[in-house]
């Protein structure tokens, strides 16, 4: 398959499906050389394409993480420039799965702090559930995950609650998050 023939699989009239994604992620598993194609797709003009693009690229995260690492400055500005919110939370997830270093984890809270703002609940709760993998298990990590939970429990969105439950139960117990 040429590469540019990857991002048409990606366009499509309907908002509400992801139109051919999975073919897309099926076939950048396969053949990872397409992989820069759809990087490139986060940052065409059609919002469509933007996002399944980053749906894409956060499913071949989930399977592939390695396939990315070359990618976390791009993903990163693409995730602080964005102001879609179907783009905003696939990066959200796909920001706590890459490698990033200790300037790009920083940039990445800082997005992610702000994607807690969002008018969108999906992004609020996938900025929230990013924040809580990116924590550093230290105190200061544990006293930001307590802050943030804290402030997700007051939500008036029940999704955001919820999540900051499920967080709480997950991560206390896992990590040992709950004390200094």
């Amino acid at each position: 398959m040429p590469p540019a023939n990857l991002l048409t699989l990606l366009a499509g009239p309907d908002r509400r499906s992801l139109g051919r994604s999975p073919l897309a992620v099926r076939r950048v598993l396969r053949t990872p050389s397409l992989l820069p194609t759809l990087v490139r797709g986060l940052t065409v003009a059609d919002p469509l394409v933007r996002m399944r693009a980053a749906d894409a690229l956060e499913k071949v995260a989930h399977h592939r993480p390695e396939l990315l690492a070359r990618y976390p400055a791009r993903v990163l500005r693409v995730a602080q420039a964005s102001d879609q919110p179907e783009v905003q939370w696939h990066m959200a997830q796909l920001l706590a799965r890459l490698p990033l270093t200790a300037a790009q984890r920083s940039g990445a809270r800082r997005t992610l702090r702000r994607y807690l703002d969002s008018g969108s609940i999906i992004v609020r709760v996938m900025a929230l559930d990013a924040l809580v993998r990116l924590a550093r298990p230290t105190p200061a990590g544990r006293a930001e995950v307590r802050r943030l939970l804290a402030e997700a429990d007051r939500s008036s969105a029940p999704a955001v609650r919820a999540r900051a439950r499920h967080l709480r139960a997950t991560c206390f117990r896992r990590a040992s998050l709950d004390t200094d």
